[in-house]
This record gives structure tokens, sequence and C-alpha cells, in this order.
């Protein structure tokens, strides 16, 4: 699945019948979030016939289109769906119990309840809620796919404006020549990754850079009466600050994730659970500005579309463990160098990612054989060199 975005523009009016439909589609996924507490035993199927009884309900759900308030009920199943897998597995620490939605920033379309113009530059939404003709922006072309390739189209409400999105049902795949080459990353905070030749990338850290403006911006909410247009304004304000920080993080993880797969035929980097990183309240702000699990979701996308192998490793003792001799050395965060007593003397990043690297090297072949999840492993078919070929390459 291909998402292609572009940038909705409209009127007034228009702008405020998507915001009514951003709402009618809050309230249908809180409703049926509702209806599964009250009643024992419900399913996705029931969830969705309930939005049939809501629509007669209530006038302004029957607005919406009815594939839209079936996407609705889909969002809220999801939420139930993982809370029952959550508790399947038995996850430690609480499960995600569901929760109401506060903020929907958008409603989900399927392939009805909307048309797309000959020349591919507009969209109208025909459904009840009388949002019309927008008009789109964006630089990818909308001639290269069928309109019956189009699966969902979704409008999405951002600090900035309006946009649409279109979910185009197509495999991408992309062929390059093999590099013969293998790497193991050690992301960090000093540096955003390091790998078992000892190349480092600077981390950008965008929020640090940009918190002072941020601040700016927080106060000015802070100061306004709450409800008034003032507040509003500053609110719209702040939220662009941080949409800016979103799309360089994101930009940056693409970009990387990008370059590191193209040159080389295996990739492997830690399975790190950064949910229970964050707790450190020392480091949380620094880790979360890192991304490090935006740049792995794209590490393993590109990998799929350039059929290269990429693999997810145990972190335990990827630090410690000495990338020479394999024994033990303890040390502590602020302890920068590795030094062993067989006479290893490197830089601590740079051991973990020789470490990484050789247990990535130990699974190809047997791929998933750790068990644990998510440990991914793509493009066990494509064209790589031969095992000895990346030992070599990764100078282990």
């Amino acid at each position: 699945m291909l998402i292609l975005e572009f940038k909705a523009y409209g009127k007034t009016n228009q702008y405020s019948a998507i915001d009514e439909a951003l709402r009618t589609a809050k309230f249908i996924q809180n409703k049926c979030l509702r209806y599964w507490m009250d009643n024992q035993g419900v399913s996705k199927y029931d969830l969705n016939k309930y939005c049939a009884v809501l629509a007669k309900e209530f006038p302004f759900a029957n607005e919406l289109n009815s594939m839209a308030r079936q996407s609705s009920a889909e969002r809220a199943w999801a939420v139930i769906s993982r809370f029952y897998e959550n508790c399947k597995k038995q996850i430690p620490g609480k499960k995600g119990f569901p929760q109401f939605k506060k903020d929907v920033r958008s409603v989900e379309y399927k392939t009805t309840g909307w048309k797309l113009a000959e020349d591919r530059k507009s969209i109208t939404f025909t459904d009840g809620k009388q949002i019309g003709r927008l008009k789109l922006k964006g630089t990818r072309d909308l001639h290269f796919y069928q309109v019956d390739q189009i699966k969902r189209v979704r409008l999405v409400k951002r600090a900035d404006g309006y946009y649409v999105q279109f979910a185009v049902s197509v495999e991408r795949s992309e062929s390059v020549e093999p590099s013969g080459w293998a790497i193991g990353l050690d992301v960090g905070l000093n540096d955003f990754y390091v790998d078992q030749n000892d190349h480092r990338t600077e981390n950008p850290r965008f929020l640090r850079k940009a918190e002072k403006r941020v601040k700016q911006a927080q106060r000015g909410v802070s100061r306004k009466v709450k409800g008034s247009n003032n507040r509003r304004k500053a609110r719209v304000i702040l939220g662009k600050r941080h949409l800016k920080i979103s799309r360089q993080r994101k930009d940056h993880a693409v970009k990387l994730a990008r370059c590191v797969i193209r040159s080389n035929d295996l990739v492997a980097y830690e399975d790190l659970r950064i949910k229970n990183m964050v707790r450190n309240h020392c480091l949380a702000k620094s880790i979360n500005d890192a991304s490090w699990y935006q740049f792995r979701v794209w590490l393993e996308y590109f990998g799929k579309v350039f059929g290269k192998i990429t693999i997810a490793v145990p972190p335990h003792h990827t630090s410690q463990e000495c990338s020479s001799c394999g024994a033990i050395v303890k040390k502590g965060l602020s302890t920068r160098t590795h030094v062993c007593q067989c006479g290893a003397a490197l830089n601590r990043d740079h051991n973990a990612a020789r470490n990484i690297l050789g247990r990535g090297l130990a699974t190809v072949g047997h791929t998933g054989s750790y068990g644990l999840e998510p440990c991914n492993a793509w493009g066990e078919d494509a064209s790589t060199l031969a095992g000895e070929n990346l030992l070599r390459a990764s100078n282990l």
C-alpha cells in the first residue's frame, strides 16, 4: 500500500464541513467503544452493524458516508484488539485499555463518498457533510494509478491546514546491484548511530535546536484567556512549531534509512524497547528527540522495497560484551571507552556496533531464531553475496 498526500484548498465553509466530519467520526468511534464496554462478547462485525443504528438515531451521523462510519468503528476495534493481544501476550505493566478519544484529526473514506476529477487536480466529497470540491496540490502524480487502485481516501487536519491522503494498492519494489557490504548500527545520543567501522552520523537534535521558539509559543498560549480567539491563534502557532520538528525528524529518518539500505546488503540493529527506555526522565527528551523507532521503521520498509536483509537483534550486553574475545566488561553509561583484558581498547559505541553485526550475521540462514518480537528479517530471497564476503567486509 502506497500513501500519497496532497494539500487541500477550499473555502471557509468547506473547512467547517471537514471539522464537522471529524467531530462525527470521533463521536462514532467513542460510541462504538462505549458499546463494547457495556456489552459482553462484542465483535468487529457487531460494531459495524452498530454504525447503522447510530445513523438512524442521530441525523448528523447519518450525514457521514456509511463507509466512513465503518472506518471509525474499525479504528475503535483496532484499539480493542490491541488490548486483547497485549493481554494474551502477558505484556508486563499496563495493557493499553481502550480510552475515549478527545481529538480525532482524520476521517477515512473507502471506495464511496468521493469522486476524483479527470485531471486528478481536485476531489469532490459527495456525502451529506457537503464538503464539496477541494483543490489538490502536491509533488506526486496520480495519473500513474487507476481510480480503482485507490482503496481509501483520508481527510487529515494539521496545524498548517488540511490534507488529503490516498491509499493506493500497489507493490513498490526497486532493484539495486548488491554491494557485498554488511553493517551493524548502534544508535545513541552523542551520535545518531555508529557502525562497526566507527563511522559516525551526527545526531540532529531538532527539538533541542528549536526549543527556545517552542517555549516562546507555549508561553503565548498560557497567557491567553481560555476559549478566546487569541488563544486559538496561539495554539495554531505552537502546533506549527511542533509540526515542523516532526517533519524534520521524518525527513532525516527517511533519507538516512534509504542511504543505509541502498549501500548495504545486510543491516543489523538493536531491538530496543523505547517505551521502557523513556522511563528514565533524565534521558526521555533526548531519546524522543532522536526518533530511533521512526528510523527503524523506515529501515525495515526500505529493506522490503530494495530486497535487502534487515535484522533486529537482542540488545542484551551489546555494550558490555567484548567484540574481540566475548568477555563481559561491566561499565556505566558515563564510561565511553571499552577496555578489555585481551588488549582491546575502543569506543563503547564502536564495540557495541561490532557485536550487533556479529549477532546479525549469526542469524543469516535461519533468521528469526531469537524468538523475539519484533525480530524482523526482510528480503531473505535478496541477491546478496556469500556469507564470507559479508564477514570480510564487516572487518570483524
